[in-house]
Protein backbone atom coordinates (compact mmCIF):
# COMPACT_ATOMS: atom_id res chain seq x y z
CA UNK A 1 0.00 0.00 0.00
CA UNK A 2 1.26 3.44 -0.90
CA UNK A 3 2.37 5.66 1.99
CA UNK A 4 1.25 8.81 0.18
CA UNK A 5 -1.60 10.56 1.96
CA UNK A 6 -4.73 10.33 -0.22
CA UNK A 7 -7.26 13.19 -0.25
CA UNK A 8 -9.77 13.30 2.62
CA UNK A 9 -13.53 13.43 1.98
CA UNK A 10 -15.75 14.95 4.70
CA UNK A 11 -18.58 12.90 6.23
CA UNK A 12 -22.03 14.16 7.20
CA UNK A 13 -24.38 12.73 9.85
CA UNK A 14 -27.64 11.23 8.54
CA UNK A 15 -28.91 9.17 11.50
CA UNK A 16 -27.87 8.57 15.12
CA UNK A 17 -29.07 6.67 18.23
CA UNK A 18 -28.30 3.26 16.75
CA UNK A 19 -26.76 0.38 18.68
CA UNK A 20 -24.47 -1.12 16.01
CA UNK A 21 -25.42 -0.73 12.36
CA UNK A 22 -24.28 -3.40 9.91
CA UNK A 23 -25.05 -4.88 6.47
CA UNK A 24 -26.14 -1.67 4.68
CA UNK A 25 -27.97 -2.18 1.37
CA UNK A 26 -29.45 0.40 -1.01
CA UNK A 27 -32.91 -0.96 -1.85
CA UNK A 28 -36.09 0.67 -3.18
CA UNK A 29 -34.72 4.21 -2.80
CA UNK A 30 -33.71 3.78 0.85
CA UNK A 31 -30.74 2.46 2.77
CA UNK A 32 -31.65 -0.69 4.66
CA UNK A 33 -29.41 -2.05 7.42
CA UNK A 34 -29.24 -4.36 10.43
CA UNK A 35 -29.32 -2.61 13.79
CA UNK A 36 -27.43 -5.16 15.87
CA UNK A 37 -28.27 -5.22 19.56
CA UNK A 38 -31.77 -3.93 18.87
CA UNK A 39 -32.87 -6.84 16.68
CA UNK A 40 -34.14 -4.45 14.02
CA UNK A 41 -33.97 -4.06 10.26
CA UNK A 42 -34.14 -0.33 9.56
CA UNK A 43 -34.71 1.61 6.32
CA UNK A 44 -33.85 5.31 6.04
CA UNK A 45 -34.24 7.81 3.20
CA UNK A 46 -31.83 10.54 2.20
CA UNK A 47 -33.58 13.04 4.51
CA UNK A 48 -32.94 10.86 7.56
CA UNK A 49 -36.51 9.56 7.92
CA UNK A 50 -36.07 6.09 9.44
CA UNK A 51 -38.48 3.18 9.83
CA UNK A 52 -38.13 -0.22 11.48
CA UNK A 53 -39.29 -2.41 8.59
CA UNK A 54 -38.74 -5.88 10.12
CA UNK A 55 -37.39 -7.69 13.13
CA UNK A 56 -34.00 -9.35 12.95
CA UNK A 57 -32.28 -11.93 15.15
CA UNK A 58 -31.04 -10.90 18.58
CA UNK A 59 -27.39 -10.19 19.22
CA UNK A 60 -24.57 -9.72 16.71
CA UNK A 61 -23.41 -11.34 13.49
CA UNK A 62 -26.29 -11.30 10.99
CA UNK A 63 -26.90 -9.62 7.65
CA UNK A 64 -29.53 -8.98 4.98
CA UNK A 65 -29.95 -9.13 1.21
CA UNK A 66 -32.69 -9.86 -1.33
CA UNK A 67 -33.60 -12.60 -3.75
CA UNK A 68 -34.15 -11.53 -7.38
CA UNK A 69 -37.92 -11.71 -6.74
CA UNK A 70 -37.63 -9.12 -3.94
CA UNK A 71 -38.00 -11.37 -0.89
CA UNK A 72 -35.72 -10.47 2.03
CA UNK A 73 -33.06 -12.89 3.27
CA UNK A 74 -31.62 -12.77 6.80
CA UNK A 75 -28.61 -14.71 8.10
CA UNK A 76 -27.82 -15.73 11.67
CA UNK A 77 -28.75 -19.22 12.83
CA UNK A 78 -29.13 -20.47 9.28
CA UNK A 79 -30.67 -18.58 6.37
CA UNK A 80 -34.22 -17.24 6.66
CA UNK A 81 -36.54 -15.75 4.05
CA UNK A 82 -39.34 -13.25 4.64
CA UNK A 83 -42.61 -14.14 2.91
CA UNK A 84 -45.09 -11.51 1.60
CA UNK A 85 -47.17 -11.86 4.81
CA UNK A 86 -44.11 -10.98 6.92
CA UNK A 87 -43.49 -14.49 8.22
CA UNK A 88 -39.94 -15.85 8.34
CA UNK A 89 -39.23 -19.31 6.91
CA UNK A 90 -36.07 -21.33 6.41
CA UNK A 91 -34.77 -20.66 2.91
CA UNK A 92 -32.27 -23.51 2.58
CA UNK A 93 -30.85 -26.39 4.60
CA UNK A 94 -27.28 -25.44 5.50
CA UNK A 95 -26.41 -28.11 8.05
CA UNK A 96 -24.31 -29.97 5.51
CA UNK A 97 -21.71 -27.21 5.17
CA UNK A 98 -20.46 -27.77 8.73
CA UNK A 99 -21.27 -24.33 10.16
CA UNK A 100 -24.10 -23.41 12.51
CA UNK A 101 -24.06 -19.61 12.33
CA UNK A 102 -23.68 -17.35 9.32
CA UNK A 103 -22.56 -13.74 9.15
CA UNK A 104 -22.42 -11.92 5.79
CA UNK A 105 -24.44 -12.54 2.65
CA UNK A 106 -24.40 -11.45 -0.99
CA UNK A 107 -26.82 -12.46 -3.76
CA UNK A 108 -25.22 -12.21 -7.19
CA UNK A 109 -26.75 -11.44 -10.58
CA UNK A 110 -27.52 -15.12 -11.25
CA UNK A 111 -29.51 -15.52 -8.05
CA UNK A 112 -26.71 -17.45 -6.33
CA UNK A 113 -26.44 -16.75 -2.61
CA UNK A 114 -23.08 -16.67 -0.85
CA UNK A 115 -23.02 -16.75 2.95
CA UNK A 116 -20.05 -16.97 5.28
CA UNK A 117 -19.36 -17.87 8.88
CA UNK A 118 -17.69 -20.49 11.03
CA UNK A 119 -15.46 -18.53 13.38
CA UNK A 120 -15.75 -17.32 16.95
CA UNK A 121 -15.00 -13.70 17.73
CA UNK A 122 -11.54 -14.41 19.12
CA UNK A 123 -8.44 -13.51 17.13
CA UNK A 124 -6.35 -15.34 19.71
CA UNK A 125 -7.35 -18.67 18.18
CA UNK A 126 -4.53 -18.30 15.66
CA UNK A 127 -6.30 -20.11 12.84
CA UNK A 128 -8.68 -19.37 10.00
CA UNK A 129 -11.69 -21.70 10.23
CA UNK A 130 -14.08 -19.41 8.35
CA UNK A 131 -15.93 -20.68 5.30
CA UNK A 132 -18.01 -19.46 2.35
CA UNK A 133 -21.08 -21.48 1.38
CA UNK A 134 -23.08 -21.27 -1.84
CA UNK A 135 -26.86 -21.65 -2.02
CA UNK A 136 -28.00 -22.07 -5.62
CA UNK A 137 -31.42 -21.03 -6.96
CA UNK A 138 -32.68 -24.63 -6.64
CA UNK A 139 -32.02 -24.47 -2.88
CA UNK A 140 -29.01 -26.78 -2.72
CA UNK A 141 -26.07 -25.71 -0.55
CA UNK A 142 -22.40 -26.56 -0.51
CA UNK A 143 -19.13 -25.20 0.86
CA UNK A 144 -17.09 -23.37 -1.80
CA UNK A 145 -14.18 -21.91 0.22
CA UNK A 146 -12.58 -22.39 3.62
CA UNK A 147 -9.55 -21.24 5.59
CA UNK A 148 -10.93 -17.69 5.79
CA UNK A 149 -9.49 -15.54 8.61
CA UNK A 150 -12.78 -14.23 10.02
CA UNK A 151 -14.96 -13.88 6.91
CA UNK A 152 -16.72 -10.55 6.74
CA UNK A 153 -18.14 -8.34 3.96
CA UNK A 154 -18.43 -9.81 0.46
CA UNK A 155 -19.02 -8.26 -2.95
CA UNK A 156 -19.47 -9.66 -6.46
CA UNK A 157 -18.41 -7.80 -9.60
CA UNK A 158 -21.08 -6.72 -12.08
CA UNK A 159 -20.14 -9.44 -14.59
CA UNK A 160 -20.54 -12.15 -11.92
CA UNK A 161 -16.93 -13.24 -12.52
CA UNK A 162 -15.27 -12.35 -9.20
CA UNK A 163 -16.16 -12.56 -5.51
CA UNK A 164 -14.14 -10.45 -3.07
CA UNK A 165 -14.27 -11.10 0.66
CA UNK A 166 -12.91 -9.17 3.63
CA UNK A 167 -10.73 -11.32 5.91
CA UNK A 168 -10.83 -9.21 9.05
CA UNK A 169 -8.22 -11.01 11.16
CA UNK A 170 -5.75 -11.07 8.25
CA UNK A 171 -6.45 -7.41 7.34
CA UNK A 172 -6.81 -8.17 3.65
CA UNK A 173 -9.26 -8.43 0.80
CA UNK A 174 -9.23 -11.80 -0.97
CA UNK A 175 -10.61 -12.49 -4.45
CA UNK A 176 -11.96 -15.66 -6.09
CA UNK A 177 -12.98 -16.42 -9.65
CA UNK A 178 -16.62 -17.52 -9.97
CA UNK A 179 -17.42 -20.42 -12.32
CA UNK A 180 -20.71 -20.75 -14.19
CA UNK A 181 -22.03 -23.10 -11.48
CA UNK A 182 -21.04 -20.69 -8.68
CA UNK A 183 -17.90 -22.56 -7.61
CA UNK A 184 -15.00 -20.41 -6.37
CA UNK A 185 -11.39 -20.88 -7.50
CA UNK A 186 -8.08 -19.05 -8.08
CA UNK A 187 -7.89 -17.58 -4.58
CA UNK A 188 -5.60 -14.54 -4.44
CA UNK A 189 -4.90 -11.43 -2.39
CA UNK A 190 -6.78 -8.45 -3.85
CA UNK A 191 -5.39 -5.89 -1.37
CA UNK A 192 -3.24 -6.42 1.70
CA UNK A 193 -2.77 -4.31 4.82
CA UNK A 194 -6.33 -3.01 5.04
CA UNK A 195 -8.68 -3.37 7.99
CA UNK A 196 -11.75 -4.76 6.28
CA UNK A 197 -15.31 -5.24 7.46
CA UNK A 198 -18.33 -4.55 5.25
CA UNK A 199 -17.27 -3.57 1.70
CA UNK A 200 -18.71 -2.33 -1.60
CA UNK A 201 -17.50 -1.96 -5.21
CA UNK A 202 -17.72 1.09 -7.48
CA UNK A 203 -17.89 1.42 -11.26
CA UNK A 204 -14.14 2.04 -11.50
CA UNK A 205 -13.42 -1.33 -9.90
CA UNK A 206 -12.31 0.17 -6.57
CA UNK A 207 -13.51 -1.05 -3.19
CA UNK A 208 -14.51 1.04 -0.18
CA UNK A 209 -13.21 -0.54 3.04
CA UNK A 210 -11.35 0.24 6.25
CA UNK A 211 -7.78 1.53 5.75
CA UNK A 212 -6.05 1.41 9.13
CA UNK A 213 -2.57 2.53 8.04
CA UNK A 214 -3.99 6.06 7.70
CA UNK A 215 -5.97 5.94 10.97
CA UNK A 216 -7.82 3.32 12.98
CA UNK A 217 -11.21 4.63 11.91
CA UNK A 218 -10.54 5.65 8.32
CA UNK A 219 -12.56 4.32 5.40
CA UNK A 220 -10.83 4.36 2.04
CA UNK A 221 -11.43 3.76 -1.64
CA UNK A 222 -8.89 1.09 -2.53
CA UNK A 223 -7.61 -0.02 -5.93
CA UNK A 224 -6.63 -3.65 -6.54
CA UNK A 225 -3.10 -4.01 -5.15
CA UNK A 226 -3.80 -1.74 -2.17
CA UNK A 227 -3.42 1.88 -3.36
CA UNK A 228 -5.80 4.15 -1.43
CA UNK A 229 -7.38 6.72 -3.76
CA UNK A 230 -9.57 8.65 -1.31
CA UNK A 231 -10.41 8.32 2.36
CA UNK A 232 -12.96 9.45 4.91
CA UNK A 233 -11.65 10.18 8.42
CA UNK A 234 -14.10 9.10 11.13
CA UNK A 235 -14.09 9.40 14.92
CA UNK A 236 -15.39 5.86 15.51
CA UNK A 237 -14.84 2.52 13.76
CA UNK A 238 -16.87 1.84 10.62
CA UNK A 239 -18.56 -1.55 10.72
CA UNK A 240 -19.74 -1.46 7.09
CA UNK A 241 -20.15 0.85 4.12
CA UNK A 242 -22.31 0.89 0.98
CA UNK A 243 -22.78 3.03 -2.11
CA UNK A 244 -26.29 4.18 -2.97
CA UNK A 245 -28.46 7.23 -3.45
CA UNK A 246 -30.26 8.36 -6.58
CA UNK A 247 -27.10 8.23 -8.72
CA UNK A 248 -25.21 5.62 -6.69
CA UNK A 249 -22.60 8.18 -5.65
CA UNK A 250 -23.41 8.48 -1.96
CA UNK A 251 -21.20 6.51 0.39
CA UNK A 252 -23.06 5.35 3.51
CA UNK A 253 -20.97 4.41 6.57
CA UNK A 254 -22.23 2.74 9.75
CA UNK A 255 -20.07 3.58 12.76
CA UNK A 256 -20.19 2.82 16.48
CA UNK A 257 -17.96 2.92 19.53
CA UNK A 258 -15.75 -0.17 19.87
CA UNK A 259 -16.31 -1.15 23.50
CA UNK A 260 -14.01 -4.16 23.67
CA UNK A 261 -10.83 -4.40 25.68
CA UNK A 262 -7.50 -5.35 24.11
CA UNK A 263 -7.64 -8.97 25.28
CA UNK A 264 -10.96 -9.74 23.53
CA UNK A 265 -12.20 -11.51 26.65
CA UNK A 266 -15.37 -12.83 24.98
CA UNK A 267 -17.47 -10.12 26.63
CA UNK A 268 -19.32 -9.35 23.41
CA UNK A 269 -22.07 -7.62 25.41
CA UNK A 270 -19.68 -4.69 25.83
CA UNK A 271 -20.48 -3.71 22.25
CA UNK A 272 -24.22 -3.36 22.80
CA UNK A 273 -24.53 -2.28 26.45
CA UNK A 274 -24.51 1.36 27.49
CA UNK A 275 -24.97 4.43 25.29
CA UNK A 276 -26.33 3.98 21.77
CA UNK A 277 -23.34 5.37 19.89
CA UNK A 278 -24.18 3.96 16.47
CA UNK A 279 -24.44 6.47 13.62
CA UNK A 280 -25.09 6.50 9.89
CA UNK A 281 -22.84 8.91 7.99
CA UNK A 282 -22.67 9.87 4.33
CA UNK A 283 -20.00 11.25 2.01
CA UNK A 284 -19.86 11.96 -1.74
CA UNK A 285 -18.21 9.28 -3.87
CA UNK A 286 -16.40 9.82 -7.19
CA UNK A 287 -17.80 6.70 -8.90
CA UNK A 288 -21.24 5.07 -8.59
CA UNK A 289 -22.17 1.70 -7.18
CA UNK A 290 -21.92 -1.40 -9.32
CA UNK A 291 -22.09 -5.14 -8.76
CA UNK A 292 -23.64 -6.85 -5.73
CA UNK A 293 -24.75 -6.08 -3.09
Amino acid sequence: MSSQQPPVVEAQLLLSDLVIGESPRWHENRLWFANWGAGEIVAVDLEGNAEVVAKGPPGLGWSIDWLPDGRLLVTGQGLLRMEPDGSMVRHAELSGVGVDRFNEIVVDGRGNIYVNGGVEFDPGEGNAPGIIALVTPDGSARRVADGIAFPNGMAVTSDNSTLIIAESFAERLTAFDIAADGTLSNRRVWADGVGPDGICIDADGAIWTGVRPFGDNDVGRVREGGEVLERVKLDMPCFACMLGGEDGRTLFMLTADWRMNESFDHNIARLTEGPRTGRLLTAPAPAPAIGWP
